[in-house]
């Protein structure tokens, strides 16, 4: 019966549910890094009006469930700009909206965790503030972004499980599809196709997270 559940066609669609997962955290993931770097420059350094601005789109894609978001941009584009948004785009776009918040919040926390004292003996030595920026404070926040930007990644990676929700043909969809056509032949098919796609998540997630506590003690050993 396994051989059945797991045939050459039922493999083929769990690896092209798998691509779906990697295509969509891929796309955000670049989007989540360029957009949240630059805004968090801006939250940290920038003006009055762009920090407002920050914090008030970190707030709202904090406070709103991703959930609620993706049923948001995918059937209300429909309804306010008549024109339908596909379930994958929805996807990338609500990922990356929410990755750059993220983003850019471990991007102004990293950039203004540098202690006063570094700053004033930087500038004691004669540096200005754009050198002060560029050799003080830009590698030490690198350093202290890596480990968490890492840990932001591999949590996109899991949260596009939320994608099937809306028809996305993802890696749990193609899990559910495969086990409404088998529940009445191996009644046992959920627990082993559920467990199939645990060990595929465990596969892309675990290597990223050991990275990034081995960078996170790395950084803190550096420190010390």
């Amino acid at each position: 019966m396994l051989e059945a559940l797991f045939s050459a066609d039922n493999l083929a669609r769990l690896v092209g549910g798998l691509w779906v997962t990697l295509y969509t955290s891929l796309i955000s993931i670049v989007i989540s890094l360029l957009g949240g770097v630059i805004l968090g420059v801006g939250m940290a350094f920038g003006g009055r009006w762009l920090k407002v601005f920050c914090r008030v789109y970190l707030e709202s894609v904090r406070i709103i469930p991703l959930l609620a978001w993706l049923f948001l941009v995918f059937f209300g584009s429909a309804t306010l700009l008549d024109w339908h948004v596909s379930a994958l785009s929805a996807s990338v776009i609500v990922f990356s909206l929410w990755g750059v918040a993220e983003m850019m919040d471990l991007t102004r926390g990293a950039l203004t965790s540098t202690s006063a004292h570094q700053i004033q003996s930087a500038r004691a030595l004669g540096l200005n503030g754009s050198q002060v920026i560029n050799y003080i404070i830009f590698p030490q926040a690198f350093l202290a972004l890596l480990p968490a930007s890492i840990n932001l990644f591999s949590r996109i990676i899991k949260t596009t499980s939320l994608m099937s929700l809306i028809g996305a043909v993802e890696l749990l969809k193609v899990g559910q599809q495969l086990i409404e056509v088998n529940i009445l032949k191996i009644p046992d098919a959920s627990f082993y196709v559920y467990g199939l796609i645990f060990v595929l998540y465990f596969v892309l997630c675990y290597p990223l997270a050991y990275l990034s506590q081995y960078l996170e003690k790395k950084y803190q050993h550096n420190r010390g």
